[in-house]
């Protein structure tokens, strides 16, 4: 793939991730809309990849906290906070790894990378987030985080296999739902996202098996370009979420859905 492209798809990927407007969404509508030849799946994982160390190297204290718990797991320890942030967000893992299963097996997953698909999801859940974050309380922070709550917000983080759903998306709109304050749903939602990447990594790997050495080096390329962008982007978010709703993002999708089915429909 051209350098330019490969650089326009790190940044469309590094830039939405970790906004509430789907960056899967995005990359599928990228070679539609454009023309450009289709990046694939081996690409999109890729530039998945550089985000997840994004979110890694942002949130260190908390990997290394869960890390340590995970191991605390192994040796039969759950009472520590350390051990249960790392239970939760293997809970909270679950539905992803089940559904994502299913709709590769079913064949689903390709078929739901289409511009009507998008459309529909964009609006929807869009106007979904603008009523959680409207309604929902703002009592419960990141530490609080119940058991209960890791699996409702892991069952809506599994809609978001649903291309233009938004993974960010969806698990802040179950946090705001759930009564969190939005900087610590987005905490969380962006914890979460480093097993689901991982695991949704495993899933394709018989994909990227077959890859040639030349997709193998865009990749790496992708993915590195993905990691800068990512990580400014998601610095600049998490000091913006104090102050700022996620309305201008429900707007976004609104006319951005609205967009697409007008295009699909026509």
């Amino acid at each position: 793939m051209p350098l330019l492209d490969l650089i326009i798809l790190a940044l469309i990927q590094g830039v939405t991730e970790f906004l509430p407007i789907s960056s899967s969404g995005h990359l599928i509508l990228l070679p539609e809309l454009t023309g450009r030849e289709d990046q694939g799946v081996i690409l999109d994982v890729a530039v998945h990849v550089g985000t997840l160390f994004a979110v890694m190297l942002y949130f260190r204290s908390d990997v290394l906290r869960a890390v340590r718990g995970g191991f605390q797991l192994l040796r039969g320890r759950v009472a520590t906070a350390e051990a249960w942030l790392a239970l939760l967000l293997i809970i909270s893992t679950i539905p992803v790894i089940l559904f994502g299963m299913f709709l590769k097996l079913t064949g689903l997953v390709d078929a739901m990378r289409s511009m009507e698909v998008i459309g529909w999801t964009m609006l929807i859940f869009g106007l979904v987030l603008y009523w959680a974050d409207k309604t929902g309380a703002e009592e419960k922070r990141a530490g609080e985080w119940l058991m209960k709550d890791a699996l409702i917000m892991g069952l809506w983080q599994a809609l978001a296999l649903i291309p233009g759903t938004s993974r960010s998306g969806a698990t802040i709109t179950a946090s705001r739902f759930l009564g969190y304050r939005r900087e610590d749903g987005a905490k969380l939602a962006m914890l979460m996202s480093i097993p689901t990447i991982i695991a949704s990594g495993a899933v394709i790997s018989l994909d990227i098996a077959g890859g040639s050495p030349g997709v193998f080096r865009d990749a790496a390329i992708a993915a590195g370009l993905a990691f800068v962008s990512a990580l400014a982007a998601l610095a600049l978010m998490m000091r913006l979420l104090a102050s700022v709703s996620f309305t201008p993002y429900v707007i976004y999708r609104v006319i951005l859905g609205v967009i697409l089915l007008g295009v699909a429909y026509t």
